[in-house]
């Protein structure tokens, strides 16, 4: 019950969240600050563009938390202030629409009949019982709902339908409750990260956005296998990665991850977000012994000692980049001479490209010269690549309340826009001359549709009068 029913003196707090203007205000309020959650970037596409702006500004800008304002603790009381509003607002005027919705029909109510206009009154030489018969067959074929009340002259029918449509707008209310109760319940416990998983490997722990922090899964994800296909420029046409989702062990489910089609498991979401290559364990060593005509091409895992043609000593790759200082493959050896100290030193697969574009290079940087160690020169064939599929990952438990508030609030505006609830009286007098009947009724909302109503049930009584159809 609303205050003033109570009898009790109405309540600061309780009427200005029952006033639309607060209503207006906190919608206003939403659609401003989303027009900044817009403008400017969110997360981690913030940190380029605050580069841009000056320490100032920037200051400014974190310190109002608007480079994660859809996290920020303002944004989430502005949501929190929105769907109290709502429950108070439906909380105050509920009550009115139940006793609407409960009201029992009222038969003996002259006002409706007030002002009927002239072709909705009919004159009529039929037996009352006939006509009554008549009118309460049209008035079935739209209407459940048919109470009847006769007097000593008098007969009546009134019917209606749509009490429902009394609680469109609080359907309304409670979607729109449903959609934010969603979003803070994604605000508060969903989380957006990434991972790279190498092909072939299995992982079960992303890395957050926001915090960087570490976060373990509840069940592991494998790449069995990513492929990219390429335009005839170079550039990516299609990436897909194919994962399996083991629980203990064994996989609980598989599909194929691609752009704009991603997979959800227990909740969590993945994204295919990028690519990329890195290098694998093996590789391909050219060594040449200055002096020495034979010339020897191993092949070699990483971290595997060999032995030096000539005995030489050991070498084995130390570590393996497939673009080392944006120079393309390389990598790092490591030699053990029989004496001595261990010489360590990187060999790039470009040598020509490189002393072509920086002349002298490998002479300034003893560490990138593939002939530190003498008498032997290094040179890198090839070296096993390997794709990585990038990512995105994100779970957000709100988003089934929100799809169910998005159902919800299509059917609320559909009863609150496009129902009404209608009552229809016909009332027949008898007269010296036969039968006056009058057609009147009324509806909460479009009048003009109810209008047209009641003149098609005069019709149709006229129509069947005229034509005289049986009973």
């Amino acid at each position: 019950m609303t205050p003033s029913e109570t009898g009790k003196k109405p309540n600061f707090l309780w009427n200005l969240f029952t006033s639309l203007k607060l209503t207006l205000g906190l919608l206003i309020a939403l659609a401003l600050t989303s027009i900044f959650g817009t403008v400017i970037p969110q997360q981690e596409g913030a940190m380029e563009f605050a580069e841009r702006l000056s320490p100032t500004l920037v200051s400014i800008l974190s310190s109002l938390q608007l480079f994660d304002m859809y996290h920020s603790l303002w944004f989430r009381l502005l949501i929190g202030t929105l769907a109290l509003n709502l429950v108070i607002c439906s909380l105050d005027r509920f009550p009115a629409a139940w006793r609407r919705f409960q009201a029992a029909p009222k038969l003996d109510r002259s006002k409706p009949f007030e002002n009927v206009p002239p072709h909705r009154n009919i004159a009529a030489q039929d037996k009352i019982d006939d006509l009554i018969t008549l009118a309460a067959g049209i008035l079935k074929g739209a209407y459940k709902r048919i109470h009847q009340k006769e007097s000593d002259n008098e007969v009546l029918l009134f019917a209606e339908k749509g009490r429902f449509s009394h609680f469109g707008v609080y359907l309304v209310h409670l979607s729109v409750l449903i959609i934010l109760i969603g979003g803070i319940l994604g605000s508060l416990f969903g989380f957006e990260a990434y991972v790279n998983i190498p092909e072939g490997e299995t992982i079960n722990k992303v890395r957050l956005r926001k915090s960087q922090a570490v976060r373990t899964l509840p069940f592991e994800v494998r790449c069995d296998r990513f492929s990219v296909e390429f335009y005839e420029n170079g550039a990516p046409k299609e990436y897909r990665s194919d994962l399996a989702f083991l629980s203990d062990g064994k996989p609980a489910f598989q599909g194929s991850l691609l752009v704009n089609h991603p997979i959800t498991h227990e909740g969590i979401t993945f994204y295919q977000a990028s690519y990329g290559s890195f290098a694998g364990n093996r590789a391909q060593i050219h060594i040449r012994h200055e002096g020495d005509p034979v010339n020897v091409t191993l092949d070699v895992e990483i971290e595997r000692p060999y032995d030096l043609p000539g005995q030489g000593g050991q070498f084995k790759v130390f570590e393996a980049r497939s673009d080392f200082m944006k120079m393309g493959p390389a990598v790092q050896i490591a030699v053990k001479p029989p004496e001595g100290e261990e010489v360590r030193f990187w060999v790039f697969k470009n040598i020509d490209l490189i002393q072509e574009r920086f002349p002298g290079f490998f002479e300034r940087f003893p560490k990138f010269n593939p002939g530190a160690y003498k008498p032997y020169r290094f040179s890198l064939q090839s070296l096993e690549s390997r794709y990585y599929t990038g990512l995105q990952v994100s779970r957000d438990p709100g988003v089934p309340l929100v799809w169910v508030g998005f159902f919800l609030i299509m059917i609320g505006l559909f009863v609150a826009f496009f129902t009404s609830h209608r009552s229809v009286w016909i009332q027949m007098d008898k007269t010296k001359r036969g039968v006056n009947i009058r057609v009147a009724g009324r509806a909460n909302k479009n009048p003009v549709g109810i209008e047209r109503e009641l003149d098609r049930i005069a019709s149709k009584i006229k129509a069947k009068m005229d034509k005289k159809y049986p009973v």
